[in-house]
């Protein structure tokens, strides 16, 4: 068990704390001081049971200078190494910690897999090992400050490095301690610059709003960031929820603060819970012992992306809604209380009204998600803006590839024009790149546009004629709903793309037998 001691920083509390836990024959393994004003003591006793806490609290907050005692579920040291391990395991590029004797300290996930060993067996590990003509000591020693971009072969493969001195107080060079190293492919510089371009417009600039629909959506959301109040962001796949998303988080006084996503959509419940709540010290066979913070506790005071919400299962969902209500949960395998100061914003392509009176989605939950709205249009109902979109995505791709800017053939444009698009903008972005790799000559013509069904024999035409007019109707609106049902799953948005009531879809629905009954 871990407890936290709120105390005065006094001469002799310590002492007079541990001489009533070895009165009562408890061990303490280990000890920290934390606080602001080193005003908090923290300790580990490993065979103190809850029923000896409850009769000990009452005699430890006797002590004088003793303000409050609670149980805890990390040292403070625990948290430091838990925050430093899912940073540096968030890392995709190599970072090793060399001591002055070459020698690997500690590593991220990814440096392990380019060394070829585990994250467990890096320490102790020459870096000259893995490394040709490269001395990291002497290059700091001489060096003394921090270098970037030294270009280096680890491993067999050129790497540019970026190298981070690791100094004492003291100027001198036996005060250092060693460095961090961090490692960049440098066949992939190209790809780096591109990320960094693509991340140069930020927020609400990032979203093209060449769409009168768009724009006005854009219009809505600008005014919602501001306001700290949990926000459902509704749409297909592919039309942009997230980037929407991070937009109202960067216009928010949170902007500064963390931002997390979570798809929902897919995980298992045990997986979607330990990665959301996190979990405590040894709460499941195979769990790390000092346990390990959830994305709630590692977005404290910024904004917690959930995308998918709609297939949230129902125990995550009664999580969820305490957190939104009280702004507190527990980890799982713990019973400690941890209350956060999170802004919660979640997105979905299903319609959450409807799976509330299927009772498949807590109406509850529901109206505490829905204190703010956005609907983003599907792109077929933005084809106004297409042009200018369409010559966005191909200097973007042109961009990445490293060729020439291709003009488009306007017969290519009609064809764009006239498709469907049941995945939306990021199916857009995904066929231009392909036609700008699959072009020669410098224009993009409609056989470089590739779209999955277009022009295909559509099943609307092989119904049976046979019977009276209404029985023949009958079957072309069936094989219309079962054609449109799989890009449309509610009866809301079906309605919605036919142009009639989610009601009438439904009884339609109902009447020739599609989807549930």
């Amino acid at each position: 068990m871990r407890i936290k001691i709120h105390c005065q920083n006094r001469v002799g509390i310590l002492r007079d704390i541990l001489e009533l836990l070895v009165g009562y024959g408890t061990n303490v393994a280990r000890g920290e001081v934390g606080g602001e004003q080193g005003n908090a003591i923290y300790l580990h006793c490993p065979n103190l049971i809850n029923l000896q806490f409850q009769a000990l609290r009452p005699k430890l907050e006797a002590i004088t200078g003793v303000f409050g005692v609670k149980r805890v579920g990390l040292m403070p040291s625990e948290r430091r190494h838990l925050e430093l391990n899912a940073l540096l395991g968030a890392l995709e590029f190599p970072v090793l910690s060399i001591d002055m004797a070459g020698s690997i300290v500690a590593a991220n996930r990814a440096a392990a897999q380019l060394l070829g060993v585990r994250v467990d067996e890096v320490p102790g590990i020459a870096l000259s090992r893995y490394t040709e003509d490269f001395d990291l000591p002497e290059l700091v020693r001489a060096n003394r400050s921090r270098i970037n971009g030294l270009r280096v072969k680890v491993c067999g493969d050129v790497f540019l490095a970026d190298i981070a001195p690791l100094q004492a107080e003291q100027e001198d060079s036996e005060a250092m301690a060693g460095a961090v190293l961090t490692l960049h492919r440098a066949d992939r510089v190209g790809e780096r610059i591109y990320q960094v371009r693509k991340q140069e417009l930020r927020g609400f600039d990032s979203i093209f709003q060449s769409s009168k629909v768009m724009a006005a959506v854009v219009r809505e959301a600008r005014r919602m960031a501001p306001l700290d109040a949990p926000l459902l962001i509704e749409g297909e796949t592919g039309t942009g929820k997230e980037l929407l998303a991070r937009a109202c988080h960067l216009a928010s006084p949170r902007g500064q603060s963390p931002f997390m996503a979570l798809n929902c959509a897919g995980l298992p419940e045990s997986m979607a819970e330990t990665e959301l709540f996190g979990y405590g010290p040894g709460a499941f066979e195979g769990a790390r012992a000092e346990g390990k913070l959830g994305l709630l506790e590692l977005t404290a005071g910024g904004t917690l992306f959930l995308d998918g919400v709609g297939e949230m299962s129902p125990r995550l969902q009664a999580k969820l809604l305490r957190f939104l209500q009280d702004g507190c949960f527990r980890r799982v395998g713990s019973d400690e209380e941890v209350y956060l100061d999170v802004r919660v914003t979640c997105a979905t392509q299903l319609d959450l009204s409807e799976l509330c009176a299927r009772g498949e989605f807590r109406e509850d939950l529901y109206h505490r998600l829905n204190v703010l709205s956005l609907h983003i249009p599907p792109l077929r109902e933005c084809l106004d803006g297409l042009p200018p979109l369409v010559e966005h995505f191909l200097d973007r791709a042109s961009r990445q590839i490293g060729c020439p800017l291709p003009s488009l053939a306007p017969a290519a444009l009609e064809k764009m024009s006239r498709y469907h698009w049941p995945g939306n903008v990021r199916q857009l972005e995904n066929v231009l790149f392909q036609a700008v790799s699959l072009c020669e000559g410098g224009v993009v013509k409609p056989d470089h546009i590739r779209l999955p069904g277009y022009g295909a024999a559509q099943p609307l035409g092989d119904f049976s004629l046979e019977g009276g007019l209404d029985m023949i109707v009958g079957r072309f609106e069936k094989a219309v709903l079962e054609r449109l049902a799989g890009e449309f799953p509610s009866s809301r948005l079906l309605g919605k793309r036919l142009g009639v009531s989610h009601t009438t879809i439904a009884n339609k629905l109902r009447e020739h037998g599609i989807g549930k009954a």
